[in-house]
């Protein structure tokens, strides 16, 4: 019995020095085929894959100390896809759907990449650990980070789209906010647990170009109103950038674009504010 328990704890052992080793054409038949079912998720034909042959082929590889190919191979292919068809529909929707065009391909993509997440499970839980690469799931935010969002003029095309939106809804036009809600928890969730990407591609931009707005704001309600209007006005527009920022945008921008209206439209101008409510 004693000897039973210990070959146990020693199966782990024993399957690190598993002896049989695979030849180079059978790493390359079983890549192909997972190769192959990793492209038909990404064509959303999934329907006919058997994913527990999938795993167990995955499986398979990284016991056989493959897991390398295996890992390069799936950088390669999400590469691939990303450059040669999503890549290329957001750069034709450019001047048509922008937005909702990326958003579709953001949640395709997320979509595929939990798919292919479960198939390559066992490589996330031996390979990735012991080598400190980043998972499955967020390898594939990595490049769709780089290869469609911060991409030539993709990301800069979105930020001004997201700031012109945002300009119109200011001077009181209707907006998909929606699709900016989406856009903007894309951004967040591309910065992988931080808020770099987010911040970087469009919040510290929002920011500045808000301070710009209100301090044009400032001067001509503080031209046109007395104090206690001007206070109310000043109120409202506080209120209406907090619920933005709660509503589509990112809800940890709230006390900072608040911070931003209250020193454009109070604090640099509490001398005036004052001899105004003085005068009256």
């Amino acid at each position: 019995m004693k000897g039973r328990g210990m070959a146990k704890k020693e199966g782990k052992m024993r399957i690190r020095a598993f002896p049989m080793t695979m030849d180079e054409k059978y790493v390359e038949n079983i890549w192909s085929l997972l190769k192959d079912a990793i492209q038909e998720i990404q064509r959303k034909n999934n329907s006919g894959l058997s994913f527990e042959e999938l795993y167990r082929n995955a499986y398979t590889m990284v016991l056989h100390k493959h897991g390398e190919r295996l890992y390069s191979g799936l950088k390669e292919v999400v590469t691939n896809h990303l450059e040669s068809k999503v890549r290329q529909d957001v750069l034709q929707a450019l001047n048509n759907n922008f937005l909702q065009t990326l958003n579709a391909a953001w949640n395709d993509h997320q979509t595929s990449m939990v798919m292919i997440r479960d198939i390559l499970m066992y490589m996330d839980r031996v390979y990735v650990q012991q080598n400190n690469c980043e998972n499955v799931y967020n390898l594939g935010l990595v490049i769709f980070r780089d290869k469609v969002v911060r991409y030539g003029c993709i990301g800069n095309h979105l930020r001004v789209t997201l700031l012109d939106m945002i300009m119109k809804e200011r001077r009181g036009e209707v907006i998909d906010r929606l699709a900016i809600k989406n856009a903007c928890q894309m951004l967040m969730m591309l910065g992988i647990e931080t808020r770099n990407v987010y911040e970087e591609d469009f919040e510290s931009h929002f920011l500045k170009q808000s301070a710009e707005f209100y301090k044009i704001e400032s001067q001509k309600f503080l031209e046109e109103n007395s104090a206690s209007v001007y206070i109310h006005k000043v109120e409202a527009r506080i209120n209406e950038e907090a619920e933005r920022a709660t509503h589509y945008l990112d809800e940890s921008t709230e006390p900072r674009i608040v911070e931003v209206v209250e020193d454009e439209l109070i604090k640099k101008h509490m001398k005036t504010i004052v001899e105004m409510e003085g005068s009256g």
